[in-house]
């Protein structure tokens, strides 16, 4: 019989000894993380010995080595990646030791690593082209280098030296440096801009006080008289109209019309494609004027939805469909804009066409498919179906590790490890057992994961797990004192909050219908609560009656338009007014017309899932273009007037 070493035993009573003086292996295991955060390895080695046998241990096992990575041999790094492939810990260590690779030029070992890594960042991608160059002949650059040069966005530190190598052979030059500044520009960033030349002889072009003026006063500089022979001018000119298209596009058309003919044709038509998408940005009336004067095959599908935008707002349909036939397959394969197009061609007198898009469509659980659904008629309906799981299949699911890991992480409160460690287990799922995992959660009290597992099911499905209704007694007690409909709430709550009662945004709002500090104590004035503290939304009772009130609120000052209040609870009230145009157009093209892209998608998040729980309560009225009317600039009636007493000016 082998004996143990004096050590061995020491570490072993000391972990007997350790484990016994917590009560938990929960208060273990968030011992040994804050160990692990601390660099301390020994009591990180005490708690993974107490804990070795636990579902946890991957965790203390990739802590440990992760303290060590700079000395572990390259078999043991691979080891762990093999040994925990159930756990999303084997992709975290793999990106981290690709990393090391890298700063080690370590090339061959990065290359056939980088080809087990299924995301990687652009500083993975820019190691593995420069360890492509390192180790074979230099070859044309990878078209995804070159779409992130052009990119304009800031690099990781490492890419630079591989797109400095880029310049050295030749495979970019100068002009590449200016379109690199020209999109960095666009996006306001002007330490990238002047970086973009740091590979070139000469420094950055660019006069900082010529460019700090385009940047804060592009009218001031743009009436400054400026020498268009030299190319930084031209460019620093062209920018700065940009610069003003976003925040006055009329305004910027009249100085391009006078500063345009100095350029080619496809800056001129560029830079009219930027104006129009600010302008449609704006609803403006002039949109498709200066969109006309930019060829589509310029245009990006970003552009080309705004320009199709700007044709809905404008009633102009041929425009539609044709911005939306110049998208790329990508971008008319949205939902969004496989609608549109289908509305273009039932216009266009070709129904056969239109029916094509819209039968596919009418089968997706969104938006836009209850939208097609609709326009089908009573001809064509979804087929009923609705999945129970049964114990064993729930049983199965509980007893796959990665739900065991991923339940007690969210029994922890650590819910970005818990998510990600769910998401891992349930990839590959198919809809059976999906749906197992998402009662599983329902049972868990873990309601977000229940209804994001229920929503990813493609034929198998469970609209119970998909729009829960917890809070039911409190939330209906509460929409009918404020005269709410039940559903709309539901669809409101599902969207804010998915439930989570203790939910906190990254800009401050909390609890189950999000409600921002300075909103609650506004609230909690109008309602006469004396001594509100704000935590206090963090208890479903008072969020969800603070959230029905400011609701009903909003609803009533904008003339009892449930689509207006929507859009005004997630941006504002005089935001969503100031969207609406004349003559009168049609709910769904106010939603889609939206400018800001957070709101547009929670809008049609919100009337969708209002949709599905209004067949849930059996409500008789399940038309979504019903619920969401129509909008123009008479009505509803303005509230914006600060002398009115109707006024929206007031509501935070």
């Amino acid at each position: 019989m082998a004996r143990m070493s004096v050590r061995t035993c020491v570490f072993i009573f000391l972990a007997l000894i350790y484990h016994v003086s917590h009560a938990d292996d929960n208060q273990v295991f968030l011992a040994a993380r804050e160990a692990f955060r601390a660099g301390q390895a020994e009591p990180l080695a005490l708690d993974a010995y107490a804990l070795r046998r636990s579902v946890l241990a991957p965790y203390l096992d990739y802590w440990q080595l992760r303290l060590r990575l700079k000395s572990a041999s390259n078999a043991e790094i691979a080891n762990f990646i093999t040994s925990h492939a159930d756990s999303p810990l084997s992709q975290r260590l793999h990106a981290e030791w690709l990393q090391q690779l890298g700063q080690q030029q370590d090339w061959n070992t990065y290359l056939a690593e980088y080809a087990n890594q299924p995301n990687p960042d652009s500083s993975l991608q820019c190691y593995a082209w420069q360890a492509r160059n390192a180790t074979t002949p230099p070859a044309k650059p990878a078209a995804e280098a070159i779409m992130l040069w052009q990119a304009g966005k800031p690099l990781p530190p490492n890419c630079y030296a591989f797109y400095g190598s880029l310049f050295a052979n030749k495979s970019l030059s100068a002009e590449d440096a200016w379109l690199r500044a020209r999109q960095a520009l666009l996006l306001n960033d002007v330490a990238t801009a002047n970086a973009a030349f740091s590979f070139l002889p000469n420094a950055s072009p660019f006069n900082p006080a010529e460019l700090k003026l385009a940047s804060k006063d592009p009218v001031e500089f743009l009436n400054t008289p400026h020498d268009m022979r030299e190319r930084t001018e031209q460019e620093l000119v062209r920018y700065a109209v940009v610069n003003l298209a976003q925040q006055d596009a009329q305004a910027a058309a009249v100085q391009w019309t006078r500063l345009q003919n100095g350029y080619p044709e496809l800056a001129r038509e560029a830079v009219w494609g930027a104006i129009g998408l600010h302008g449609s940005l704006q609803h403006l009336p002039g949109t498709l004027k200066w969109f006309s004067q930019s060829d589509d095959s310029l245009l990006s599908d970003e552009t080309l939805a705004w320009k199709a935008r700007a044709a809905l707002l404008a009633g102009d349909w041929p425009t539609v469909h044709s911005s939306i036939l110049a998208m790329s397959k990508t971008g008319q394969s949205d939902p969004a804009w496989r609608y549109w197009l289908a509305r273009s061609d039932l216009i266009r007198g070709e129904k056969q066409k239109a029916n094509l898009l819209l039968l596919p469509l009418s089968r997706e659980f969104n938006f836009y498919g209850l939208l097609a659904e609709e326009e089908l008629g009573p001809v064509v309906s979804k087929p009923a179906i609705d999945f129970s799981p049964s114990t064993d299949d729930i049983h199965a699911i509980h007893q796959l590790p990665g739900i065991r890991r991923a339940i007690l992480l969210y029994h922890m409160d650590l819910r970005a490890d818990a998510h990600q460690e769910w998401r891992w287990a349930t990839r590959s799922l198919d809809d059976r057992q999906l749906l197992a995992a998402a009662e599983l959660a329902r049972q868990e009290d873990w309601l977000d994961c229940a209804i994001n597992t229920a929503d990813r099911t493609r034929d198998l499905h469970n609209f119970g797990l998909r729009f829960l209704a917890p809070y039911r007694d409190v939330a209906r007690s509460y929409a009918e004192q404020y005269g709410l409909n039940e559903a709309w709430v539901y669809g409101l709550i599902r969207q804010e909050s998915r439930f989570i009662s203790r939910a906190h945004s990254g800009v401050g709002a909390s609890g189950l219908m999000q409600i921002m500090p300075n909103t609650a104590h506004w609230i909690a004035r109008k309602l006469g609560i004396r001594h509100f503290h704000y935590n206090q939304l963090i208890e479903p009772d008072t969020s969800l009656k603070f959230g029905m009130y400011y609701l009903k609120t909003i609803q009533q000052r904008l003339g009892n338009s449930d689509l207006l209040a929507t859009a005004a609870y997630n941006a504002g009230p005089n935001r969503a007014l100031r969207w609406r145009t004349e003559p009168t157009i049609e709910g769904a093209i106010y939603a889609e017309t939206i400018p800001f892209t957070e709101t547009r998608d929670y809008v049609k998040k919100v009337f969708a899932n209002t949709i599905f729980y209004a067949r849930s309560f059996n409500q008789p009225n399940t038309s979504l273009k019903a619920r969401l009317g129509g909008v123009s600039l008479t009505n509803p009636a303005p509230c914006i007037n600060n002398t009115d007493t109707g006024a929206c000016a007031d509501i935070p």
